[in-house]
């Protein structure tokens, strides 16, 4: 142990030399038999979130006569004169019953034992505290979008600190998904498919919260058609084919009959390409348009056709329309008149009968 020199303030040298002696007895030395006295265990550990304050409790009586407060070999507190020069740490409460003092913004750095030391008329008697510092998650790296072809093998990667350590889950965030997870940093996706496409959700917990973080998968595939059907339609009637397909990147459409390209304006055709959808529209159908058509899609990765057939059929005319509305009218009207001629006969009938019946009365009374 050294010398302590002082010039100015001999009473710190005093203090540090007492506070040297005091330590030089174990922490956490036995307890004597029939000691029953708190100062000597070790206190429970204490966890704090990192960014908040705690306060570190040290239980003491009117027998002591020199106290400080330690982290590890660094003194904060001697008594109620502050040594460490960190402005986070405070004197919270200092009387014959309590020493205790306050951290402020902890960080991980103040993990770790402190100890309370206390001087007694006896001996020395200390307490130690256990500070455990919880970091909440940070994604410190994580994959960027991903765009490629189908059939590709893909590998993501989320990384992420914090104490406790958190735990690392994927997600895809798709409702064909059907609760797809992993608990994994790496997510390796062999043979991607369409399906396989979308956004996946990185999260990273621990007990004190949870950082999330999002990649898009971007699945390139050739255009299938997905609807297209043939259309009948008068002639002189306007009429549209319907054409739509499925690709990544969105497909470019063409349209043909037999083996000639039809382009917009092409005997007053027109050709409105939107998104997945094409529409042939024929604002006047001739019978010259009547026949096969074929819609291609296509982009990078391929194309694809099918054919459509524009037919005639027969809509009724106006003039039909009336003549059948007229006919039915007549009809209601001949029907109408059937029916009260048969409610006048059953009438006549009726009458007819009553006269014979009472015909035949007044003969059996005549006979009697």
């Amino acid at each position: 142990m050294g010398v302590c020199v002082c010039f100015v303030t001999p009473w710190r040298c005093l203090v540090v030399l007492s506070l040297r002696l005091l330590f030089l007895v174990p922490a956490g030395a036995p307890v004597q038999s029939g000691d029953t006295s708190p100062f000597n265990r070790v206190m429970d550990n204490l966890t704090v979130r990192q960014g908040d304050s705690i306060a570190l409790r040290c239980a003491i009586d009117n027998q002591m006569t020199r106290t400080a407060w330690l982290n590890r070999s660094t003194i904060l507190y001697a008594g109620r004169d502050k040594w460490t020069l960190d402005e986070r740490v405070s004197l919270q409460l200092y009387n014959n019953r309590e020493y205790t003092i306050k951290i402020n913004n902890v960080q991980v750095q103040d993990e770790g034992l402190y100890t309370c030391a206390v001087q007694t008329n006896l001996h020395p008697r200390t307490t130690i505290v256990h500070l455990i510092v919880q970091v909440p998650p940070t994604i410190m790296t994580i994959s960027p979008d991903v765009s490629v072809n189908e059939g590709a093998n893909v590998s993501i990667v989320c990384l992420a600190t914090g104490k406790p350590e958190p735990v690392v889950t994927w997600r895809h965030l798709s409702p064909i998904a059907q609760g797809f997870m992993s608990e994994e940093e790496y997510l390796e996706i062999p043979s991607i498919t369409k399906q396989d496409a979308g956004v996946y959700e990185c999260s990273a917990s621990n007990e004190v919260s949870t950082d999330i973080k999002k990649v898009q998968i971007i699945v390139n595939f050739p255009p299938y058609i997905s609807d297209a059907k043939n259309l009948g339609v008068a002639v002189g009637q306007k009429g549209i084919l319907r054409c739509e397909a499925i690709a990544v990147p969105t497909a470019a459409f063409e349209w043909y009959i037999e083996d000639r390209r039809i382009f917009s304006g092409f005997n007053g055709i027109q050709i409105q390409s939107k998104g997945r959808l094409s529409m042939l529209t024929f604002l006047n159908v001739s019978e010259e348009d009547y026949g096969n058509y074929t819609c291609m899609a296509s982009n990078k990765l391929g194309n694809a056709t099918t054919s459509l057939i524009l037919y005639e059929t027969n809509e009724p005319t106006s003039s039909t329309l009336v003549q059948e509305k007229t006919t039915s009218t007549k009809y209601a009207i001949l029907r109408d008149v059937g029916a009260a001629q048969d409610v006048k006969s059953v009438g006549a009938g009726s009458q007819a009968s009553a006269c014979l019946l009472l015909v035949l009365c007044v003969q059996l009374l005549l006979k009697f």
